[in-house]
């Protein structure tokens, strides 16, 4: 049976390589956050992993990440990370686990995950596509093949990010 409406484009991508360790990241929320209201599913955003050697508790909290999101709640517990950088530092994969119970997901399993390693390669291969399309830094930003980097300066990377989506959009209707 075939259907006749015209099938939707798929939305464009918008690929946020971040580590959850990462001030810069954290404040780069706030533009996250607006894209998400003015676009809302018209436009994907998506987290990657970029975990920086630098921040050593940056790895655990990517595979921490992707635990949430295997239970329902990625991106709130992506913002409650980052909101709480500083104490991540100092804390590590105790705070982990606690943001987990704040949120109400399961901090067993949160531990098991974290011990297991089950996300490990899902982490490994966001960084590895990172590093082939040059990201060195976080947050960079890939939308319509164009890599932004808010490492160095988050000035105007929102406003770049929604005129590339815009066109992008335009392209797709």
């Amino acid at each position: 049976m075939s259907d006749s409406s015209p099938a939707r484009p798929a939305a464009p991508v918008l690929d946020v390589w971040c580590d959850l360790q990462c001030p810069d990241c954290r404040d780069a929320l706030d533009d996250l956050r607006a894209l998400r209201a003015r676009y809302g599913d018209r436009l994907e955003l998506r987290l990657r992993h970029f975990p920086l050697e630098k921040h050593r508790h940056a790895f655990a909290a990517a595979q921490a990440a992707e635990e949430a999101a295997e239970q329902g709640q990625g991106w709130a517990y992506v913002e409650a990370v980052l909101a709480r950088v500083a104490e991540l530092d100092r804390r590590g994969e105790a705070l982990l686990v606690e943001v987990a119970a704040e949120l109400g997901l399961d901090a067993e399993e949160f531990d098991t995950a974290l011990i297991d390693g089950r996300h490990i390669l899902i982490v490994d291969a966001d960084q590895a596509e990172g590093k082939a399309l040059g990201v060195t830094g976080t947050p960079t930003y890939v939308v319509g093949g164009e890599r932004l980097d808010g490492g160095k300066s988050q000035e105007g990377l929102r406003e770049r990010v929604e005129k590339i989506a815009d066109r992008l959009l335009a392209e797709g209707a």
